[in-house]
């Protein structure tokens, strides 16, 4: 632990304003590393406000924080879990914290705590670069659902680096967002504000999109996009900035993955499709995790079967239909998750043959690609 001394820092802070800004501070800390710091939150008192830091090298995140009386200006570096988890047990409506060299007080009514910390001034510097032109502004809440629409789909871990990523694309006015783990493919569009002749492509790491999309609260606040080289930088109202590095490499051909014609349509109650493909996957398990789709006019028949477990078969109706019955399987995990993500009351599945990828259209602007699966005959 350092013993550099800083200045003495004294802040009164609102509990419940302070657990939010932690909460999403912990989402960027890194969990294991060798370099302690990087475990660890920055405050910052100067001018009557406090700021947050947290990084994680690939993303940093600046937070100003509310409801905060400076008492005394001055930096403090503290290890993030701990500290959150102290906010958190504290029943007090204000937290007074204090600085001692490098050690932290964190005071309520009743308690009182000292949390080992290091000299601020070992934090990564300053990467967040506010003379950056702006590139284009999109709405809070057009964000946020450009966001829910595609992070899902992406890669947890895969040596395609593209694939843990969602790419994003600007021309003109227009988005669009498409992210793929290389079985299903989710694209959505959206409009935003700046330059009508600006074009740009990036691909935008899956963590930096979730750590975002928890700002997005105000769908009505305003965020600024700009880029520089390698990094991105998302300034959410006035009060937050995210950064964050691009991935590298080359998105998929996602195109040619597309289907440009079908000739078989459902359309399906959005809630009674989710419920039926849930029950249905119940009776599946890793040899047989596919369920078998049968559509004709009449309605959809859901229906599974694993060995040793046994089968379920699931009938709900179908609001319009057209073209020949058709029998298609489906890894059912792949269709709750788009569901769960819908907003609107109805969705509609558009297919072209059993061995040919399905597709879900959720309103006018968001397509999501389904590779079909064999089943056991």
């Amino acid at each position: 632990m350092a013993t550099t001394a800083t200045d003495s820092m004294k802040i009164v802070c609102d509990r419940a304003a302070l657990v939010d800004s932690l909460t999403l501070a912990s989402s960027v800390v890194m969990s294991r590393t060798t370099v302690p710091v990087l475990l660890c939150v920055k405050l910052s008192a100067k001018d009557g406000t406090l700021k947050l830091w947290a990084t994680d090298q690939d993303i940093r995140l600046s937070l100003v924080l509310a409801s905060v009386e400076v008492h005394s200006d001055g930096d403090a570096l503290i290890p993030a879990d701990k500290f959150a988890q102290i906010v958190r047990s504290c029943n007090d409506s204000t937290l007074t914290i204090q600085m001692d060299k490098n050690v932290a007080v964190v005071r309520g009514e009743d308690s009182k705590f000292r949390v080992y910390g290091y000299d601020p001034r070992e934090f990564p510097g300053e990467t967040d670069k506010s003379d950056v032109p702006i590139e284009f502004e999109v709405a809070a809440g057009v964000l946020r659902r450009m966001i829910s629409r595609t992070v899902f789909s992406t890669a947890s871990d895969n040596t395609r680096y593209a694939f843990n990523g969602v790419l994003l694309e600007r021309k003109g006015r227009r988005l669009r967002m498409v992210s793929t783990d290389g079985r299903r493919l989710a694209m959505v569009r959206g409009d935003c504000s700046g330059p009508a002749d600006g074009d740009a492509t990036c691909i935008i790491p899956t963590k930096a999109l979730n750590v975002v999309n928890r700002l997005l609260d105000d769908p009505d606040a305003c965020v600024r996009i700009s880029r520089d080289r390698n990094r991105i930088r998302f300034e959410v109202g006035e009060t937050a900035v995210i950064v964050s590095s691009l991935i590298e490499g080359n998105f998929p051909p996602f195109d040619d993955v597309l289907p440009k014609e079908h000739d078989r349509r459902g359309t399906f109650d959005t809630a009674e499709l989710a419920a039926a493909v849930k029950r249905a996957a119940l009776l599946t398990n890793e040899e047989s995790k596919g369920v078998k789709l049968s559509f004709n006019s009449n309605g959809l028949t859901i229906s599974s079967r694993a060995a040793e477990m046994g089968d379920a078969e699931v009938h709900l109706p179908v609001l319009s239909w057209e073209g020949a019955d058709i029998e298609i399987g489906f890894n059912p995990a792949y269709i709750t998750d788009v569901l769960r993500i819908a907003d609107t009351k109805v969705v509609a599945i558009e297919m072209k043959g059993a061995n040919r990828p399905g597709v879900i259209k959720i309103g006018d602007d968001f397509t999501y690609v389904i590779m079909p699966v064999s089943l056991p005959s």
